[in-house]
């Protein structure tokens, strides 16, 4: 999933620079957080940390992901999803939304293949960051088999705030391809011995996740009204809208994968 763009040519890319393309609706997401002081003044941020400073090879990852969660809990949602989300109708579109949170940097590694999902999802398990959001992410974005859908009406909202929380983290998605929002962690299963069950139930949670599909394609539909709703000028940019209750502590010991609480998320930046 990573992109051999060089990193000048990606810096425009991220940063809205004016395209010889067609214009799209993530170039309108970019513009947009560029014209928004606290979301350009974030977005800077984790460009300059996972881009900016880095020789080839030698990205400072931890805080490349320090600085994106900052962008997701500080940002203001309806621009930060709009990056995250951008609904694209041709590959020029989905490269930039791939490209947008730079994957070889904040989970890509210096290998040319990627890692065991196991390794990801053991590094999550022992991390203080990163354990609650994913434990957030499933019960967020679980599928609920009584519906007809097989999803509840009301989780769109808590789904893709789940989503969004855990990128900057050693589990951190992202889209796959340029032909689809087909989106999974930068991981597979072919190397996973007999843990194999529990390496493709974690992929699965990105790439059979209904809930997950459906929460996107709705940001879809709603999209022309996204850019333009009035942002509340008394919210507290230093509220992170992924909180975590103290709560978290009773889940020690406890596996991800078969847990699924009820959470109310707090910053763990």
């Amino acid at each position: 999933m990573a992109s051999c763009l060089a990193p000048p040519l990606l810096l425009l890319l991220l940063l809205g620079s004016p395209s010889a393309v067609a214009p799209n609706r993530c170039v309108d997401a970019a513009d947009a957080c560029t014209a928004d002081a606290r979301c350009q003044r974030l977005r800077t941020a984790y460009v300059v940390q996972c881009l900016g400073r880095a020789a080839p090879g030698s990205c400072p990852r931890a805080r490349c992901r320090r600085a994106l969660r900052r962008f997701f809990a500080r940002g203001p949602p309806e621009l930060t999803h709009a990056l995250l989300f951008c609904p694209c109708g041709g590959p020029a579109c989905a490269e930039r939304r791939r490209q947008t949170f730079v994957p070889s940097c904040a989970f890509s590694g210096p290998e040319p293949a990627p890692p065991s999902c196991l390794a990801p999802l053991d590094a999550c398990e022992h991390s203080r960051v990163c354990r609650p959001r994913l434990l957030a992410f499933q019960a967020s974005c679980a599928p609920a088999p009584s519906n007809l859908d097989g999803c509840l009406r009301d989780q769109i909202p808590s789904c893709l705030r789940a989503y969004a929380g855990l990128v900057g983290t050693a589990v951190t998605p992202n889209y796959v391809d340029n032909a689809s929002a087909r989106v999974a962690p930068w991981c597979d299963c072919g190397a996973s011995g007999n843990r194999r069950e529990e390496c493709e139930v974690f992929r699965g949670l990105f790439t059979r996740n209904r809930c997950l599909d459906r929460a996107i394609q709705a940001f879809d539909g709603g999209w022309p009204s996204v850019l333009h709703d009035q942002l509340d000028p008394h919210q507290d940019p230093e509220h992170s809208l992924l909180q975590v209750s103290s709560a978290d502590a009773s889940l020690e010991g406890s596996s991800m994968l078969s847990v699924l609480p009820v959470l109310v998320l707090q910053p763990l930046l």
